[in-house]
């Protein structure tokens, strides 16, 4: 939220949505006691912010906090939204970790792309061999976290040439050139459903592979993710190699000029294409939540 953006105003009457600015990770950071197996401070200061919002000002009560979102990329993100029942009920939570299984509401919802940028660029991170100089058919590397991970590394570690699934690359094996030479990416689950290897395998042009239960992937009310990613179910992790030889040739190179379509709603941009088609989703939402007509979007974030 920078200074300066056309979509940000500091008059409400100009506003579609309002920003609740409350950050889970300086909560995370400043009240959680480590190794506390509860979140009550982080909770309890949640929901006192949102009475706070309630007793000063107009526009929380007008809707009850379905025109007002945050934003949190957090694991515990979800989890101590939900002890605030309007905040979880009404308003959007712009989240990585999009789980419909934890309450993840995607008529309302939006999930947020998570994206790791070790050096805060995207510098050499585009592109990579073209769709038919790929000679790995699929695969992840990191290390165990969940269940998932489990089961896939269980299942395919050091088992098959063309699956490739590491806990830790060999010496001398970049992991950005084993995604830029692979057919598929697999992005199974952690702990959380959120994973940064989808955007990752975006940006590299190999098509992702989502492995998980209920989550919900970025733009998904705009972008058909059927159409340029392969998801598996976590039952049938034994069978992802039957699963990805199963896709013809012709399939394959269909999936891989959409996912270098679909690459730029994914690239950081404060003012470009990506987010006109998140403005798309704010609307939609705002719309369908009071039943409004709107001949114009136009409209800003109130801040």
């Amino acid at each position: 939220m920078e200074k300066g953006n056309i979509y940000i105003t500091r008059d409400p009457d100009q506003a579609l949505v309002y920003f609740l600015p409350f950050s889970v990770v300086m909560m995370v950071q400043y009240l959680y006691v480590p190794g506390a197996l509860e979140y009550h401070a982080i909770i309890r200061t949640i929901a006192d912010y949102i009475d706070i919002i309630a007793t000063k000002h107009p526009f929380w009560n007008l809707s009850l906090g379905s025109d007002h979102f945050m934003l949190s990329c957090h694991d515990w993100g979800p989890y101590t939204t939900s002890y605030v029942p309007h905040l979880f009920n009404n308003s959007i939570r712009v989240l990585c970790n999009a789980n419909t299984s934890e309450g993840f509401n995607p008529s309302k919802d939006v999930t947020l792309p998570e994206i790791n940028l070790k050096t805060g660029e995207i510098t050499g991170l585009l592109g990579g061999l073209s769709p038919l100089q790929r000679s790995v058919l699929a695969f992840f590397a990191g290390r165990l976290h969940g269940d998932i991970r489990r089961s896939l590394l269980e299942q395919w570690k050091g088992k098959d040439h063309d699956v490739l699934v590491y806990d830790s690359l060999p010496a001398g094996v970049s992991y950005e050139t084993m995604l830029k030479q692979s057919k598929f990416c697999l992005c199974p689950s952690g702990y959380e459903v959120a994973s940064p290897r989808v955007v990752e395998a975006i940006y590299a042009e190999c098509i992702p592979v989502l492995i998980s239960d209920g989550y919900v992937p970025p733009l998904s009310d705009v972008l058909n993710w059927k159409a340029f990613s392969v998801i598996v179910p976590v039952k049938d992790i034994p069978d992802i190699k039957n699963i990805l030889v199963g896709i013809s040739q012709s399939e394959y190179l269909r999936m891989h000029r959409r996912v270098k379509q679909v690459q730029r709603h994914f690239v950081l941009n404060w003012f470009g294409i990506p987010f006109f088609l998140d403005r798309a989703q704010w609307t939609r939402r705002i719309v369908d939540k009071h039943g409004w007509t709107t001949t114009s979007t136009n409209k800003m974030v109130a801040r």
